[in-house]
């Protein structure tokens, strides 16, 4: 299979600047103490004082609106949002998510478009190694997808395609921050306040739910950990890992 736009350098190149990369497993951290966190390892970064950062957390309950979230978006419970200068639009973090934060310095020239398409591939590889039956992408709607053909483990799930994981980032300076959320076992409560990145014609899942055990944010790091710095350095392909329109068709109510 092929990428799903040529990269702007050969696919088994390194997108990173430098080989040096360090990994940190923070737990559980409030969110605007992370974003400043990044924010200070990415001046760092650009700043060649540090090497390559990639953080592995959860956050306290928390909406963050990106860039494009729209007055419609917003939750209805009460529940403090952050705007935030990522892409997308509004999703939620909570206990039981894990959130992948990696600042990294992009190799030049600087490729987005490539930069999001590992972050993806490196998700899709950590949950097909993991035995989760069938993720890939939907045409126009970012992050990893389960499409609504296949049955989860746990009949509570939805029956419509549904999101298992998110993207939104940011890049300055060449350096990347923000990233990508995988729903592990958290509680699904808190997407019903929400119209979840602009979608409402679709749902979210969790790895709980699509295996029907207890899947655990600790269980996915070295797993997640592994794909992502073979994604970034090139070992792990880019594919299409598209779910073919003739999958889609109309989403059952």
């Amino acid at each position: 299979m092929t990428a799903p736009r040529a990269p702007f350098f050969p696919a088994d190149r390194s997108i990173r600047a430098d080989e040096a990369i360090e990994f940190q497993q923070l737990g559980t951290i409030d969110y605007q103490q992370a974003w400043d966190l990044q924010a200070q390892l990415a001046r760092q970064r650009a700043d060649g004082e540090i090497p390559d950062q990639v953080l592995f957390l959860e956050h306290p309950d928390v909406y963050t609106a990106g860039k494009r979230t729209q007055p419609s978006d917003m939750p209805t419970n009460g529940l403090p949002t952050i705007k935030v200068d990522r892409g997308g639009r509004i999703t939620w973090h909570g206990r039981g998510q894990l959130v992948v934060y990696p600042i990294i310095k992009l190799a030049e020239p600087v490729d987005v478009v490539d930069y999001v398409r590992r972050l993806e591939e490196a998700i899709i590889d950590a949950l097909t190694r993991f035995g989760t039956e069938k993720v890939g992408r939907i045409d126009g709607r970012s992050g990893v997808w389960v499409p609504h053909d296949v049955q989860a483990v746990d009949e509570r799930a939805s029956r419509r395609d549904r999101k298992i994981a998110a993207l939104g980032i940011r890049v300055t300076r060449g350096v990347t921050m923000h990233g990508l959320s995988l729903n592990c076992n958290n509680s699904l409560e808190f997407y019903e306040h929400i119209v979840a990145c602009g979608i409402d014609d679709a749902d979210v899942t969790t790895l709980s739910l699509e295996h029907g055990r207890d899947v655990t944010t600790a269980e996915m790091i070295p797993l997640l950990q592994d794909s992502l710095q073979r994604a970034l350095a090139g070992d792990l392909a880019v594919s299409d890992h598209g779910l073919d329109a003739s999958q889609l068709g109309p989403s059952p109510q």
